[in-house]
């Protein structure tokens, strides 16, 4: 088992906690630089789609895991920051500045979303914003003269400044940039004052008010900063596919973000990737997985929505920590070994939940 002592104020404050992590992050971001000489065109157009969902989960995530708000209608703030980036591109602007317009827009639009939820939480919070990502889609499909309405939007390869990404190499290199300048970001936010009273906010909201965090500052913050990740993930989102429909941003795919941050690990920065990574992963799986069922089944419309649903339950049934959790286990398990106990990561009971008293 790893022991680490920290003796100056650099130790503690490093991202990397010791040298086994900065090995194997460093290896992880080598394998990415060089991918696109290893990976054949389709798998390298599937990790840059793991980028981009990497993004939007980690804002997902930061809404979610780390502030206990509750949204299924993320793929709103996803559509916005897409047609955001796809009409201004379209229309000449660089890269770069249309990205900004489309976080600042989708941002704005989280603050919408956010200010009215602020007196509702739980259910109700999720039903809020579904209610807004049925609004949005709408918008999406009625307002024909910029989102090209249910027709749909070509959109244009980014240009940054003259130079244009449009192939996938190059495009990948961008995503692998923006992700990530976005998990460094989200990385140092929650271990400052911000991130702190994010989970102060999840933990207890009244234990939050009497320690003098401004409920209604911070869960708006935290519902912009969170649109804002999904608009950049939008925007690449729009690039990559080059054309845009409304019905890329409906209910089927705010559940599948909700799924992703729930499977990969909610509460966990690692959880949002390997919840991309399974979200990616998934539909080749159940399509390799086809060949093997009876033609009844493998040829039955809705499999992939029922194999979700299983996947989902059994991961809240079973193992509520997700992926990530699961990936703690595994290793405390061998580290540990042979004086693991099974019921280490077992939730404690005797704890003041002062929501009660309510």
């Amino acid at each position: 088992m790893r022991f680490l002592f920290k003796t100056s104020y650099a130790d503690d404050v490093a991202l990397a906690k010791h040298g086994g992590q900065k090995f194997w992050y460093g290896a992880l971001m080598a394998a990415l630089v060089v991918a696109p000489w290893l990976l054949p065109e389709y798998w390298l157009a599937q990790l840059s789609f793991v980028l981009i969902y990497s993004i939007v989960g980690l804002g997902l995530m930061l809404l979610a895991g780390f502030t206990g708000q509750v949204s299924i209608g993320h793929a709103a703030f996803l559509g916005v920051g897409a047609y955001t980036q796809a009409y201004l591109t379209n229309h000449g602007w660089p890269f770069p500045l249309a990205l900004a317009a489309a976080m600042a827009l989708s941002a704005g639009t989280g603050v919408v979303v956010g200010v009215p939820a602020l007196r509702v939480k739980g259910i109700y919070l999720g039903i809020a914003t579904l209610a807004f990502g049925f609004i949005v889609e709408e918008v999406f499909a009625r307002w024909e003269s910029v989102t090209g309405g249910n027709a749909g939007l070509h959109v244009k390869a980014p240009d940054i400044f003259g130079w244009k990404l449009d192939d996938d190499a190059s495009f990948y290199y961008l995503c692998l940039v923006l992700c990530v300048l976005v998990t460094l970001g989200v990385l140092n936010l929650l271990r400052s004052p911000t991130g702190r009273a994010f989970v102060a906010i999840r933990d207890s909201e009244i234990s939050a008010q009497s320690m003098g965090i401004n409920l209604a500052y911070y869960k708006g913050l935290s519902f912009a900063i969170s649109a804002a990740l999904a608009g950049v993930a939008g925007a690449l989102y729009a690039h990559k596919l080059r054309f845009l429909s409304p019905d890329q941003f409906s209910l089927v795919q705010s559940v599948d973000l909700l799924l992703l941050v729930v499977v990969g690990g909610l509460g966990f920065v690692h959880g949002a990737f390997l919840g991309a990574i399974f979200l990616i992963t998934m539909p080749q799986l159940i399509a390799i997985g086809k060949d093997w069922l009876p033609e009844s089944i493998g040829q039955a419309e809705g499999l992939q929505a029922v194999v979700y649903g299983i996947v989902l339950v059994a991961f809240v049934l079973f193992e509520p920590m997700g992926l990530y959790g699961r990936w703690l286990k595994v290793r405390t398990w061998f580290q540990l070994f042979p004086f693991y106990r099974k019921g280490m990561f077992k939730r404690q009971k005797a704890f003041a939940k002062s929501d009660r008293l309510k």
